[in-house]
């Protein structure tokens, strides 16, 4: 992951402004960096989103592919995630540095989008046993600026919120034999539902207290981090430890809570922002990568 050096001086400088719920940027502890959210920004694809919050930035593409339903789970689609760490994001990232984050990243989404509750499969089923819906989520990190696994939450809910898969029809002949119609009309489409979809909110334990949304110069004084998937109902399906510093269970009791309380506001902001931004329609002005 992207780090930066810090002197003896500037960490003790963060962690005593931690301390005082003041953070060098003026934030208190529990305060996001502005995020910037833009849906539809890659052509190309079933559902796209650009998401930048503060240096970090981050490209999500899903494209919607007919595929055989798992044998364990013959009545349901199912999702694919790929991550790639652009060299252009970090230095360390050159070569095959970014594998390992990469690999990291996608086995947490897998992890958070493994359960019945997240997104309705059953919905991406088109013929039992035989055809479904397989939607390959690309991630690309462009630049890392801290707190990486939220921006890149956010990111695959809006572009999920932002995916639109053709409608199909299974055509029967009297022999028994099935036929696929896709429909010809590019706006009969089917929406997935992505209220359930839960988002990951960082807690980076900084001294005695714990910060979210962390910067790089955050992140290198911090030894311990908890990520927790949180709904927009405030219900935590997934938790994660990160770094290598220990966390007490009455620190780890604090950071869910926390957790619970900021996720509830950052998915109420979310979804203003997607419907706000869907409401503009054709009218919308894109912003793209010229921004």
């Amino acid at each position: 992951m992207a780090s930066v050096a810090l002197s003896e001086a500037e960490k003790v400088y963060i962690v005593h402004g931690v301390q005082e719920d003041l953070r060098v940027d003026g934030r208190g502890c529990e305060d996001y960096r502005c995020v910037e959210v833009e849906t539809d920004v890659v052509s190309n694809t079933s559902g796209s989103a650009r998401v930048k919050l503060g240096h970090t930035d981050i490209l999500v593409g899903v494209k919607a592919e007919m595929g055989m339903p798992k044998l364990e789970q013959p009545n349901e689609g199912y999702l694919e995630f790929f991550v790639d760490c652009s060299a252009n994001a970090t230095p360390e990232f050159e070569g095959r540095g970014g594998d390992d984050l990469g690999t990291e990243i996608a086995n947490t989404l897998y992890r958070i989008f493994n359960n019945k509750s997240s997104i309705d499969l059953k919905s991406l089923c088109i013929n039992p046993r035989e055809h479904c819906w397989v939607l390959y989520v690309d991630v690309l990190l462009l630049e890392c600026g801290g707190n990486l696994f939220d921006a890149i939450s956010i990111a695959v809910k809006a572009a999920l919120f932002n995916t639109r898969i053709p409608r199909v029809r299974v055509l029967e002949d009297e022999e028994g034999s099935k036929d696929i119609e896709l429909s010809d009309d590019p706006y009969d489409c089917i929406r997935l539902s992505v209220e359930n979809v839960p988002c990951i909110v960082t807690l980076c334990k900084i001294g005695c207290r714990h910060v979210v949304d962390a910067t790089l110069q955050e992140e290198a004084c911090s030894l311990a981090s908890l990520l927790v998937s949180v709904t927009s109902k405030g219900v935590v399906t997934c938790v994660r430890k990160v770094g290598k510093g220990s966390l007490d269970p009455e620190s780890i009791f604090e950071m869910m809570e926390t957790s619970k309380r900021v996720g509830k506001v950052l998915h109420t902001s979310l979804q203003s922002v997607l419907h706000k931004e869907e409401s503009l329609g054709p009218k919308r002005q894109k912003v793209g990568f010229l921004g």
